[in-house]
């Protein structure tokens, strides 16, 4: 899965997103999930749908991108930070809720919040890394979202491709060892 962020704070964000995403459709076809990240209204919804996006993820939970992804047949990942916050976004609708950010929460917090949520589907967002991910899985989670270690400016201006799969293959040997745990 990759997620094809909104930058707010371009004023052509909603063109420029739908474009990235259409052209990773185009090249990558099947072989990969697109979704459509920092969702903040139903225009970026429908500039998401545009490019080809199946998935839509929100730094908020916001019950109007929720329901209306939903009613676009799309999977809504929304952002929450506090059990009013996630118990909000399962009741609009959202597939995942995002505990967003991961890093300035304490497990322990979430391992609390997710005890008497158990029936809500868990992501863990916003400072995931090597040190971390294998706790969270081991919490519930479903899954994490990895972003600014994967997609490190700096590798990739040097092209320094090899560091990035190396990264990425850490990654990937922790979500095994975590789900062949269970």
């Amino acid at each position: 899965m990759l997620e094809i962020s909104f930058n707010q704070a371009d004023p052509d964000c909603i063109h420029k997103t739908s474009k990235a995403i259409a052209l990773l459709e185009k090249e990558m076809g099947g072989d990969i999930m697109l979704g459509a990240g920092t969702v903040l209204n139903v225009a970026q919804v429908d500039a998401a749908i545009a490019g080809g996006a199946r998935y839509i993820v929100s730094p908020n939970t916001d019950e109007k991108v929720i329901c209306y992804s939903k009613q676009k047949g799309l999977v809504s990942i929304p952002g929450a930070m506090t059990p009013s916050e996630m118990v909000n976004a399962y009741n609009y609708g959202a597939d995942y809720v995002k505990v967003f950010p991961i890093s300035d929460l304490e497990l322990m917090y979430m391992k609390s919040v997710m005890s008497p949520l158990n029936h809500i589907n868990f992501i863990a967002t916003g400072g995931v890394s090597l040190a971390n991910l294998s706790e969270i899985l081991n919490m519930d989670f479903v899954g994490a979202g990895i972003g600014g270690y994967l997609a490190d400016i700096k590798l990739i201006a040097n092209g320094n491709i090899a560091e990035l799969i190396n990264r990425a293959s850490k990654f990937v040997e922790i979500s095994k060892k975590s789900s062949a745990s269970e």
